[in-house]
């Protein structure tokens, strides 16, 4: 077979266990819908974030899909407006509210 480094890496980490072809049969149904170069980039990124032992998986592989093609954050917004009441941590005030939901029933 003719594959790229980094997927001809996966598939060897892959094919030690048993069921690793099923793996490997994933991430290559991938590549349809992510194109060739987007699924070699996760699979670099999978296997260089696995530990030593590498195991990835097809599971690990979306993830980092998942996550590069993911939107990235708004900037934040400045703004002059401020609260006038600060929030405070109150865990008893839903005490409260549900004796007084209670009280009310």
């Amino acid at each position: 077979m003719d594959l790229p480094e980094p997927l001809a890496r996966l598939r060897r980490d892959l094919l030690r266990d048993k069921g690793g072809d099923k793996l490997m049969a994933q991430v290559l149904a991938l590549v349809p819908g992510q194109g060739l170069e987007t699924v070699l980039v996760a699979v670099q990124l999978a296997l260089e974030a696995a530990p030593p032992p590498r195991r990835v998986s097809a599971e690990h592989v979306k993830n980092v899909l998942a996550r590069l093609n993911a939107a990235s954050t708004p900037a934040p917004v400045i703004t002059r407006l401020a609260a006038l009441t600060p929030p405070r941590a109150d865990t008893a005030r839903y005490d409260r509210l549900r004796q007084l939901e209670e009280a009310l029933s």
